[in-house]
């Protein structure tokens, strides 16, 4: 029998497992923040909409199941910037804020890079738990990445490469 062979839960987590946990819960919070901001520029009510369900349904739930399991493994967690308030859209000058196909934009390359984030973890991790985790937050990543995608069609803000007709 091997070493690593019992419950994932009762096995140690190795160094890249802490570090990308502990790192992946900062940048989750840092993230949340983002979002908040994004939120206040955002005028179109389907992406206001899309932002409010992204920011529930993946990145707040992955940084509580994050944070819970470095908690049960007595590791310490990162600190969070304040929230931020919410601001009228109006109240932000028109040379200060980002447009709604910007805001689509910058949070479809967090997704994206996010599911890459999600695969490194699951490929490196040795406790099966953690890799289940993490395919867990890419299927989730994929589906909000299809959500952002019918909003871009919809408005008009995808840029599609030259097409090959």
């Amino acid at each position: 029998m091997g070493i690593l062979s019992g419950d994932p839960k009762e096995e140690p987590m190795h160094a890249g497992e802490v570090y990308h946990l502990w790192t992946h819960l900062f940048e989750s919070k840092a993230f949340l923040v983002t979002l908040q901001v994004l939120n206040n520029h955002t005028g179109d009510v389907d992406l206001k909409k899309f932002l409010k369900e992204y920011s529930e349904s993946c990145i707040e739930k992955e940084e509580e199941q994050i944070e819970s399991l470095l908690k049960e493994n007595g590791l310490r967690l990162p600190p969070a910037p304040p929230d931020r308030p919410m601001v009228n859209i109006s109240d932000i000058p028109a040379g200060a804020r980002f447009n709604d196909p910007e805001v689509a934009a910058l949070v479809g390359k967090e997704i994206m890079s996010g599911k890459i984030l999600c695969s490194y973890i699951m490929s490196m991790s040795i406790r099966e738990d953690i890799a289940q985790m993490y395919n867990e937050f890419h299927k989730q990543r994929v589906e909000q990445q299809e959500n952002l995608l019918k909003i871009n069609k919809q408005k008009g803000w995808l840029v599609p490469p030259p097409l090959n007709t």
